[in-house]
């Protein structure tokens, strides 16, 4: 609460300054996308099958200062509807979540809202309400072509939390700020509600701040080839441990990289880069204690316009988990081929083949699970 203060006596004292000059960028700006994935489990898992999965994103963003009304300042909606289908809760049984759509309810909700007011000239910038952590935070251009969930916040991130952490599909209030250190270098921490929703009314768009904060912070390293990024977590509330125990210092790191290897941008035609991350957590809270994910991403590798990618994530089981479930397997691996190829400029296709090993890392019924997925993207405005 000191921060929302914080932040709205510095947007007021930042109010009188003059408005700048009308630009042809649009004052205000509505996208719409559809997302659907259709998903088949060849083998393994815990049952073959197949699942339609499907996103909308309804994104509406206003520049305040272009609109006449407050400087340097911009507010940011965004709803989204996902159809609740579960294909690795249902049929392939992984941990790592195939799908980065998949979400546990049918639920229209609202996902992002938040305002951001940014000081001299924006080497500062301070945003406020609900927000995706993932949005800014242990987040890389290069890995976000894969579609399995591991390659947005690590595992061993995303594995965390009473309802997860604030990320996709459900978020918490909290705020950020960011600090432009130099021209290469960035510092940016966040402040969020570490229950992200109403665990027992997953459909519902709930905000709650009575339950602890998880903190983020992060510094990040850039130039036109290479982004680098090293990261720490942790939660303020106690989570039970495999003995039961109610304990605090759930807490983490995370260090990831990519690097264009041929061209001179992330974008350029032809281009080639790569990307690593390794991240830990607290053996003592969480199923996997250590992840590690790579890959490598081919522009215009077969069609101008193209995207080819191969990756891989693998979750290490935490040393606690394996004293108390004797049969668990030392880490569940995904490796994820992928094609992402634009029809037009509204419409891609992104055929996917991952072979799951040790899904889960559970030794007792599952095998490795090889699925084919196609998904769709329509991009219906602006």
């Amino acid at each position: 609460m000191i921060f929302l203060s914080v932040l709205g006596s510095m947007i007021a004292s930042n109010a009188a300054a003059p408005v700048e000059p009308y630009t042809d960028d649009p004052a205000i700006v509505f996208e719409l996308d559809y997302t659907s994935d259709i998903w088949g489990n060849v083998s393994g898992g815990t049952e073959a099958g197949v699942r339609y999965l499907n996103n909308v994103d309804a994104t509406l963003e206003l520049d305040l200062n272009k609109l006449g009304i407050m400087p340097n300042t911009t507010i940011f909606l965004y709803g989204l509807y996902n159809n609740g289908e579960a294909f690795s809760g249902d049929l392939a049984g992984d941990a790592q979540v195939i799908s980065n759509i998949e979400a546990p309810v049918e639920a229209i909700r609202l996902y992002e809202a938040w305002i951001e007011h940014e000081f001299w000239d924006g080497l500062v910038s301070l945003r406020a309400g609900l927000y995706d952590v993932n949005s800014e935070f242990d987040a890389l251009e290069t890995s976000s072509l894969f579609i399995n969930s591991a390659h947005g916040i690590g595992t061993e991130i995303g594995q965390t939390g009473e309802n997860g952490p604030s990320i996709f599909p459900i978020t918490s209030l909290g705020a950020r700020a960011s600090i432009k250190l130099s021209d290469n270098w960035t510092f940016r921490s966040a402040v969020l509600d570490a229950t992200p929703g109403d665990p027992n009314a997953l459909k519902r768009t709930a905000v709650s701040l009575n339950d602890g904060a998880l903190i983020f912070n992060e510094l990040e390293y850039k130039l036109p080839k290479l982004k680098v990024i090293a990261g720490h977590w942790r939660y303020t509330n106690s989570f039970e441990t495999f003995d039961g125990d109610l304990t605090d210092g759930n807490a983490g790191y995370y260090a990831r990289g990519e690097a264009v290897i041929r061209g001179d941008h992330f974008e350029d035609t032809n281009a080639v880069s790569i990307f690593a991350r390794l991240g830990n957590a607290i053996d003592q809270h969480n199923d996997f204690q250590f992840f590690y994910s790579a890959g490598v991403v081919m522009n215009s590798a077969l069609l101008e316009g193209d995207k080819l990618g191969l990756a891989v994530a693998i979750a290490e089981t935490s040393a606690e988990r394996k004293r108390t479930d004797p049969l668990a397997l030392p880490n569940e691996t995904a490796i994820e081929l992928t094609y992402a190829v634009d029809i037009s400029e509204r419409i891609q296709l992104q055929p996917d083949i991952q072979y799951i090993i040790s899904p889960g890392a559970d030794g007792h019924t599952r095998k490795d699970v090889l699925a084919f997925g196609l998904r769709s993207v329509f991009r219906l405005g602006p």
